[in-house]
C-alpha cells in the first residue's frame, strides 16, 4: 500500500493522461531523433546506417498529418481535455483527504486502503473514458504511420540504390560510425519526393496491420480495407 500512497502523494491525479494517449504508437514526432546531414558519400564500401523510425518523424507527411489531425479530431482532443480537467477536480479534493487522513495521529490503515481503493478506482475509469474518446485520434495515427511505413519500403531501396549501397543496418548495432556511412537524409529525401502528404482519416472498417494480421491468423471476418481504401 506504501507505494500506492506515495503515488497519490505525489498528486498523481491523471495529469498528462490525454498527452499521453494522443502520442502515436511509436514515438512522438519531438522525441524522434533528427535525420542525420547527408554525407558526400553515403555508405562505405556498399555499408550504411539508417534510423528508419526517425525518417518517418521527420517526413514532410508525417509532420503534415499531425496538423491535420489535431485539426480533424479537435472536438475528440478537446473533450478529452474537458474531461481530464474534470477528472483531477473530482480526484483532488479525495487526495488531500487522504493525505490528511494519514497524516494523522492513529490512523485507521483500513480505512486508509479503502479509500486508496477508490481513489484508483476513479483514476482507471477516468483513464478508461479519456482513452475511450481518443480512440479515434489513436487509429488515425496508426492509419498514418502504416501509409508512410508502406512508402517508406520503396525510399529505401532507391536511395540504397543511388547511393551504391548494399548492406543497410540498424544504429542500434552499431558501435561508432561516421556520417560517411548515414543514409538517413537521402532516404528521408526519397520519401518525401515520393509521399508528400497522408490521409488522416481511416476508411470506413479500417483496421491496423496487426490486428488484420491477427484476424487472418485466426480465420476471423472478412479482410479488411487497405490503407488505400481497396
Amino acid at each position: 500500500m506504501k507505494s500506492v500512497i506515495k503515488t497519490f502523494a505525489a498528486a498523481a491525479l491523471l495529469a498528462g493522461a490525454s498527452q499521453a494517449a494522443m502520442a502515436a504508437p511509436a514515438k512522438p514526432a519531438a522525441a524522434a531523433p533528427a535525420a542525420a546531414p547527408a554525407a558526400a558519400t553515403a555508405g562505405v564500401n556498399g555499408i550504411a546506417v539508417a534510423n528508419l523510425d526517425a525518417v518517418i518523424y521527420n517526413s514532410v507527411a508525417f509532420k503534415k498529418a499531425q496538423v491535420d489531425s489535431e485539426a480533424q479530431y479537435k472536438a475528440q482532443i478537446d473533450a478529452a481535455k474537458a474531461k481530464e480537467t474534470a477528472l483531477n477536480a473530482q480526484l483532488r479534493p479525495l487526495v488531500e483527504k487522504f493525505q490528511k487522513d494519514r497524516a494523522a495521529p492513529g490512523a485507521n490503515q483500513a480505512a486508509l486502503q479503502t479509500q486508496v481503493q477508490q481513489l484508483q478506482q476513479m483514476q482507471e475509469q477516468g483513464k478508461a473514458e479519456i482513452e475511450k474518446i481518443l480512440e479515434p485520434v489513436r487509429l488515425s495515427n496508426a492509419y498514418v504511420l502504416e501509409q508512410i511505413t508502406d512508402k517508406r519500403t520503396t525510399a529505401v531501396q532507391a536511395a540504397m540504390s543511388k547511393a551504391g549501397v548494399t548492406l543497410l543496418l540498424n544504429p542500434e548495432a552499431i558501435l561508432a560510425a561516421t556520417n560517411a556511412y548515414n543514409l538517413n537524409q537521402q532516404i528521408l529525401n526519397e520519401l518525401n519526393a515520393s509521399l508528400p502528404s497522408v490521409g488522416v482519416v481511416p476508411p470506413a472498417g479500417w483496421l491496423p496491420r496487426e490486428v488484420r494480421e491477427q484476424q487472418a491468423q485466426q480465420g476471423q471476418g472478412q479482410p479488411a480495407p487497405t490503407t488505400d481504401g481497396r
